[in-house]
């Protein structure tokens, strides 16, 4: 379980997904006065260098944020600008070489009297995170814990203003993360009904990634909330392979990721018309070949 390192995937097209998704909601639940909790299940370091060893070696950012920046619309939606605004406040001048994870996509955003509480069990990564946020001197607004986010976020909800964000997205390398989402999310609805639920998953080759969808859909109509769900596809999953696939006319896996998803339940009412502007143009740029697409549905009271 300790093998997974967001460092690898720092700024790839999934992360232009997911973090667009987290300022446009963290941009309405900020406009009211009362405080907002934050709860980050699966931190990661926090923040990550992408001409680094690790970002370098697998080279997703250039198939991400960079390749978003060097194929800009005319103009951006609001909520894609907001979030390359902010990526940008990250570095000088016009290079793109730190991009904020999740931790600090939020803390860039939160005001004084609002908290943030970061999970992460990878030890390394822990460390780094701790180091990252420490530099920030926020005192008692940002808590790091070297826990499973799946399940120390529970004493957390409620909170004591009772305006929550849940923010998770594990590796899911490990096939039960599936199933811990769905009950981090049943739970969660169980102790803090109306608490904003953000799910991000990878939609690959498993019976499980298609699965996740339907059944936080299922949860959500059950228990009354409103849901928002939004993917982004950049590439075919398969390709014709050379030799005797490309003979016989099948098809072998594509490396790299094709797809990903949020799924938001009890989603501010402005997220849908914000990633209805923001998604043709994120397939516009990072679309690599004619399968690329987006897909956006909601439903809910």
């Amino acid at each position: 379980m300790f093998s997974y390192r967001h460092a690898f995937h720092a700024g790839n097209h999934a992360d232009v997904l997911k973090h667009t998704t987290l300022v446009a909601i963290l941009d309405y639940l900020l406009q009211k006065e009362a405080a907002l909790t934050v709860l980050d299940t699966h931190a990661g370091a926090g923040l990550y260098r992408l001409d680094g060893d690790y970002a370098a070696k697998s080279g997703e950012a250039a198939e991400g944020i960079l390749r978003l920046l060097g194929n800009l619309p005319a103009e951006p939606a609001p909520a894609l600008q907001a979030y390359l605004d902010l990526v940008k406040s990250f570095n000088s001048g016009n290079t793109t070489k730190v991009y904020p994870g999740s931790p600090f996509v939020v803390e860039h955003l939160l005001r004084p009297h609002d908290r943030l509480k970061l999970f992460e069990l990878h030890p390394t990564d822990a460390k780094t995170l701790d180091g990252n946020i420490a530099q920030l001197e926020a005192g008692r607004q940002i808590a790091v814990m070297r826990e499973d986010g799946f399940e120390a976020v529970r004493k957390f909800l409620p909170p004591p203003s009772r305006r929550a964000l849940l923010f998770c997205d594990p590796s899911y390398e490990i096939k039960q993360d599936y199933a811990r989402v769905l009950n981090l999310v049943a739970d969660g609805l169980k102790r803090f009904a109306t608490g904003t639920y953000a799910v991000w998953y990878p939609l690959i080759a498993r019976p499980e990634a298609h699965d996740l969808p339907r059944r936080l859909r299922t949860m959500a109509t059950q228990a009354g909330k409103p849901w928002l769900h939004a993917t982004l596809t950049v590439k075919s999953a398969k390709i014709v392979g050379a030799g005797v696939a490309a003979a016989t006319g099948t098809s072998v896996e594509r490396p790299g990721l094709p797809a990903s998803g949020m799924f938001v339940i009890n989603p501010p009412f402005t997220l849908k018309p914000a990633l209805a502007a923001a998604l043709p143009q994120m397939v516009a740029a990072l679309g690599q070949d004619r399968f690329a697409a987006s897909s956006l549905e909601s439903g809910g009271s």
